[in-house]
């Protein structure tokens, strides 16, 4: 687990161990947060919070323990693998979940559309996701292996919580 500040200055992503995520990690990522200045907070790690994945799916466990501080960070964006197809969640407490995981073996219909957390999904074919941030915006593509656009978007920053929102 590790933290870096993208060159511009205004991002700083979290790469979490969820393997292993340990009390000292925790505590490390508590005090990486509570010191990160940037206006943007990016997370990712391998195991989705959120999924609908069919194989693997969420995992409540991580949830609990980590969308709390992501919350209070004002973190807006989580990126995870571990299911092998790309989806984007609809909105969790205003954070938005990516599932980029078809760079390796796809599981061609691999998304349970009845989970109702899915806004956009594709797991009929290999896919990447590009992303650029421009102030309080990311804009989004998400890239089929044969160069089709298959989702885009706009997602606004979140703030931090205040002591009274908590």
């Amino acid at each position: 687990y590790y933290s870096f500040k993208a060159p511009q200055g205004s991002v700083r992503f979290f790469a979490l161990d969820t393997n292993l995520l340990d009390g000292v990690q925790l505590a490390w990522f508590e005090r990486e947060l509570a010191s990160a200045h940037e206006r943007w907070k990016i997370c990712f790690f391998h195991h989705p919070l959120y999924s609908s994945g069919k194989r693997h799916g969420s995992h409540t466990d991580l949830a609990a323990v980590l969308e709390p501080m992501f919350l209070r960070a004002g973190v807006s964006v989580v990126f995870a693998g571990h299911d092998h197809f790309y989806e984007r969640t609809k909105p969790q407490k205003g954070i938005v979940y990516f599932v980029i995981g078809s760079g390796g073996q796809l599981r061609k219909g691999g998304i349970d559309r009845r989970t109702g957390l899915t806004a956009r999904g594709f797991d009929s074919d290999q896919a990447f996701l590009v992303a650029e941030i421009d102030g309080d915006q990311l804009h989004f593509n998400a890239i089929s292996r044969l160069g089709t656009v298959i989702d885009s978007g706009v997602i606004e920053r979140r703030h931090e919580e205040s002591a009274a929102q908590r």
